[in-house]
């Protein structure tokens, strides 16, 4: 996995938009957050310098210092929502997708514009918390990849 510049974040690669909203997560976030263990993820909107958007587990956000967003959303806790639906929530969106057993994750055709998102970008996997990873679409980070000389793994 790629250190983008010395004491920055790693990434684990880069995720295509597919036409149909699909993702493929980068094998080894799957593995280090065990992502497909529930067949569902969380997803809530990323950064505003980042954008895009972050992914995570229930059983990863639950126990964490934000599992707070799942007793004010027991939609999402529930999965009540169809899938891709986003609710706000101090300034961010939550929902959830479903994902595979190989890590791909679909989106349903009105949840890319939510997120400012088309099919075709690429999108830089991000390890940015012990809880979740970004998938970034903007800002320093992704330029910095454009820079990279070295090999990033795309998906």
């Amino acid at each position: 996995m790629p250190q983008l510049n010395k004491g920055g974040k790693f990434v684990f690669g880069q995720s295509l938009i597919h036409p149909d909203g699909s993702i493929r997560l980068p094998p080894q976030a799957l593995a280090e957050y065990q992502l497909a263990s529930e067949g569902r993820v969380l997803i809530f909107t990323g950064s505003r310098s980042t954008g895009g958007f972050c992914v995570t587990r229930h059983g990863l956000l639950a126990p964490s210092k934000l599992g707070h967003i799942l007793c004010a959303l027991p939609q999402l806790a529930g999965y009540q929502l169809p899938p891709g639906q986003l609710l706000p929530y101090k300034g961010r969106a939550y929902g959830w997708a479903p994902v595979t057993a190989g890590g791909c994750i679909q989106l349903p055709p009105n949840t890319l514009p939510a997120l400012q998102l088309v099919p075709g970008m690429s999108l830089l996997c991000i390890r940015s918390s012990n809880i979740a990873i970004t998938l970034g679409a903007k800002g320093p980070l992704l330029a910095r990849a454009q820079q990279y000389t070295g090999a990033i793994p795309q998906y």
